[in-house]
């Protein structure tokens, strides 16, 4: 063979060799990255052309897909739409998904392991694959109340109710909300148009205030105080200042009770009476003399500052801040200064108490089901940690009882005995001058509890400067646990 032919011959070769490994390239390195290219038509054609699977709380449906006849075969559909957006999110062609359609589309869009007997079924058989199904612990009544209640008085905030032994949330409402039906819609156009209008009118509202945003507590953040408290050789009749202002210790930094009034008539308070009149002066001392470690420890144990908390969709951690010295653990103990919490981990506090010291993971997905509706999964109930001893949280429940006892604010269920901790918070630049976050959380029948709420209403809701956790949030918090107290007989 003369030289030009084997030139010719070697240049082949050559180029055959990078042809096969720019298709390896291709096929093996980068194939994932080309198959989730949003501008990759194909795999949205092929998402599209299989029935993704629904979404359900009880009876109601969620979530579906259902059939357009278009290039895009089916369309995502939420026949109770802004109610229950917090929990479904969305499933959009421009937009991606969110909640339970992101956190869960490996069962929807059916590639799940645990739905490889269907899948293989399908192959066989021949059928159209089908995703499979998401069922819900969200009580559907108790969802709807919780929006209308938020909804129906245009507050912005969260409510979140919990069934305490098990950690289902029976509810989990976001207001102001959005219609996820105009986010799935076949038209791009559209879609862009809704997405335009949500975020112009509120730049948060795609967001679940439930699990993605913290605020400072206020007030309800005493639970976790007293619970230190308790454990700590304090209890109930332990007397505590009672001055109507307090000045900080090595500061001259003061604190003082709302509206400035003393904790009772005496120069002393117990604790019982300081937490049932919701005393700063008393528990700010109280946040001193523990110490910011015992206080750390405590909110721990109820899952204060966890980061892989998921439900499944991911929650922001919570935190105590830093409580690097006493005045910052002071003000820190009436649930000020640096701590901030999600509703879904204040509600978690109260079903822990209301549970006997058993702080339960919460979680929404009750069940995972074939495309046939045959149950291949199911979530059980899992302990977190153990918050306080059960003797513990009976004589915290006590002190609770003491407090609804005292809140005023309408909504009182006849027949039912709630335990509950109010919550005003100051927040922002200028506290004393921005409408305070309003906060309530509590648990019913407070002997024999059956659900654990928080409900949470932004910059004072309807009542601006004048708002109070009993004036604003308990009205919605008693109307919801009514609503779950109904479903539970």
């Amino acid at each position: 063979m003369n030289r030009p032919v084997r030139r010719v011959a070697l240049a082949v070769m050559v180029m055959v060799v990078v042809l096969l490994g720019n298709v390896t390239y291709i096929q093996v390195v980068k194939a994932g990255e080309y198959r989730d290219d949003s501008r990759n038509q194909r795999v949205q054609i092929d998402e599209y052309s299989r029935q993704r699977g629904q979404i359900t709380a009880g009876s109601d449906v969620l979530a579906q897909s259902v059939d357009t006849d278009n290039r895009l075969r089916y369309q995502r559909q939420y026949p109770n739409g802004p109610a229950f957006a917090p929990v479904t999110g969305y499933f959009s062609t421009v937009y991606g998904s969110t909640a339970l359609e992101r956190s869960t589309d490996e069962v929807l869009n059916g590639t799940d392991d645990r739905l490889f007997v269907r899948r293989l079924s399908d192959l066989i058989t021949g059928r159209d694959p089908a995703g499979g199904n998401v069922a819900t612990t969200i009580d559907p009544n108790v969802q709807k109340r919780a929006f209308e209640e938020m909804d129906s008085k245009g507050y912005t905030g969260s409510v979140v109710a919990l069934e305490p032994q098990t950690g289902d949330i029976l509810g989990m409402v976001s207001t102001p909300s959005y219609d996820p039906n105009r986010l799935a819609s076949a038209d791009a156009a559209e879609q862009q148009r809704a997405y335009r209008q949500f975020t112009n009118e509120d730049p948060s509202v795609l967001s679940n205030r439930a699990i993605s945003e913290i605020y400072p507590p206020g007030s309800t953040f005493k639970l976790v105080t007293t619970a230190a408290a308790l454990q700590n050789g304090f209890t109930p009749d332990s007397p505590l200042t009672a001055a109507p202002v307090l000045t900080l210790s090595d500061s001259t930094t003061t604190l003082e009770n709302y509206d400035g009034t003393p904790c009772g008539t005496g120069a002393t308070a117990t604790l019982r009476d300081a937490l049932a009149r919701s005393c700063n002066t008393a528990f700010a001392q109280l946040g001193g003399e523990l110490g910011a470690d015992k206080m750390r420890a405590e909110a721990e144990a109820f899952g204060i500052g966890r980061s892989d908390l998921s439900i499944p969709m991911g929650v922001q951690a919570s935190s105590v801040g830093p409580m690097s010295d006493t005045p910052s653990t002071q003000q820190s103990a009436i649930g000020q200064r640096d701590v901030r919490l999600t509703p879904l981990q204040n509600a978690m506090i109260a079903a822990s108490i209301a549970n006997g010291g058993q702080t339960m993971a919460p979680h929404l997905v009750k069940e995972i089901q074939s495309p046939q509706l045959d149950v291949v999964d199911t979530t059980e109930p899992d302990r977190m940690t153990r918050s306080m001893p059960a003797d513990v949280a009976s004589t915290l429940t006590d002190l609770m009882i003491g407090s609804e006892n005292r809140t005023q604010g309408g909504g009182k269920i006849t027949g039912v005995q709630i335990a509950s901790k109010t919550g005003t918070a100051e927040h922002g630049t200028d506290p004393k001058n921005t409408p305070p976050h309003a906060w309530y959380v509590a648990f019913a029948p407070a002997q024999n509890p059956k659900v654990a709420v928080a409900v949470l209403v932004e910059n004072g809701g309807n009542r601006a400067l004048e708002a109070t956790g009993g004036s604003v949030a308990a009205p919605v918090g008693r109307a919801v646990i009514a609503e779950a107290l109904r479903g539970a007989q």
